[in-house]
């Protein structure tokens, strides 16, 4: 049966979750496979949020909760913004906590958007972007940041894009897959053109704490930019709680309540005792952020020194998040058949770069977020690999 939904017919498939359910055939026919394909920290969840969920459970906190998220859990997320990254938000009336950062952007597009508006976002993108788009009835602009400009991006560039119909600007950063950061004069330079277009700022930071060397710095925080973003965030990567499906806007009050509207019809609530967790690890997780993160540098580092010294690989070291995304086009292979290829020979998976945009042309994803012995062994088997083109 084919879906009647004509907008829904241009949505690809073959992206990273197919991937990953090829790699699992292989490995369930006995081939050693190192998973490099999915954005999931190897991490467990911090101890407290799970003893937290347990007692919640034991409690009978299993029922709906307040649309917008249990008030501790608000509380606790906003004085964590505010202790990490300076953020200040009221926790009453200037928080949604959502169904995972996904459901948050979709959300905050069905809310703030009409059918045939346009949104423009720097590709490469994170996967969903595009196909979020299509299931709310609005054109995802592309706009090029490109590895020869140094993952910088062009503000030139968004202005050539905007039309009538644009009314807000999708940021990702730290960026995946892409690895790059917005630093605060590039930002500044996006905040100038987005007040004198009008434009509203979705801003996704759900990498906010992968940060290596430099220092995360929101737009939201600058110059009149507040009344005009929606932050974006998330437990599944600072917390390693992927499956939880904790994630969270930050916005004006008078956006939440109507976004708080359209996440009613969507999901009714979080999920009650994975809240309840949550506020465990927003009030007592800082230090296992900052040990987790010092690990993932340590892999970015070794990774990006193995795999650069590999003839042919051009590669940027990644800024933040965890993610490589080398240039392969010196092999003369189209990305779907690299990744196909290191997955037969290496035993590595990747995704294929077109799956962020059309910008990722000529790129694979690596995702580092596996332990540092299997990325020592990753780089030694795509070395020698690549050694046989």
């Amino acid at each position: 049966m084919r879906s009647s939904n004509k907008r829904l017919e241009s949505m690809p498939f073959g992206g990273l979750y197919e991937i990953f359910a090829k790699a699992n055939k292989l490995e369930e026919q006995g081939k050693r496979i190192i998973h490099m394909e999915i954005g999931r920290p190897d991490f467990d969840s911090p101890i407290i949020a799970k003893e937290a969920v347990k007692k919640a459970l034991d409690s009978q906190q299993v029922h709906y909760t307040d649309v917008n998220g249990i008030e501790p859990l608000r509380k606790a997320i906003c004085e964590k913004e505010d202790r990490r990254f300076g953020l200040k938000y009221d926790y009453n009336s200037e928080i949604s906590v959502m169904a995972g950062a996904a459901e948050a952007i979709g959300v905050i597009m069905a809310t703030m958007m009409d059918f045939g508006d346009e949104i423009i976002s720097p590709s490469p993108f994170f996967s969903a972007y595009k196909e979020q788009a299509l299931i709310a009835g609005v054109k995802l602009v592309e706009v090029p940041v490109l590895m020869s400009d140094n993952w910088e991006l062009n503000v030139k560039e968004i202005e050539k894009r905007i039309t009538p119909k644009t009314k807000m600007l999708l940021l990702n950063s730290p960026n995946n897959p892409a690895g790059y950061v917005l630093n605060k004069e590039n930002l500044e330079k996006i905040a100038s053109l987005v007040k004198e277009r009008d434009l509203i700022v979705i801003s996704d930071e759900c990498y906010d704490e992968f940060i290596y060397g430099e220092k995360h710095v929101s737009i939201s925080t600058l110059e009149d930019m507040r009344d005009r973003t929606l932050v974006v965030k998330s437990t599944s990567k600072s917390y390693s709680m992927t499956g939880w499906r904790i994630g969270y806007v930050l916005g004006p009050a008078n956006a939440i309540k109507y976004i708080n509207k359209v996440h009613q019809n969507f999901s009714t609530c979080c999920t009650a005792f994975a809240q309840w967790g949550a506020v465990e690890a927003f009030n007592h997780g800082d230090s296992f952020i900052d040990d987790m993160v010092k690990e993932f540098k340590r892999r970015g580092d070794y990774l990006y020194e193995s795999l650069s010294k590999i003839d042919g690989l051009k590669m940027v070291k990644p800024k933040g998040a965890f993610y490589a995304f080398p240039d392969i086009t010196s092999f003369g292979m189209t990305e779907a058949d690299f990744c196909s290829y290191l997955m037969e020979i290496a035993g590595v998976v990747g995704v294929p770069g077109t799956a962020f945009g059309d910008y990722g042309k000529g790129h694979v994803r690596l995702a580092y977020c596996r332990s540092y012995e299997d990325i020592v062994e990753a780089c030694d088997k795509i070395k020698a690999a690549l050694g046989k083109l």
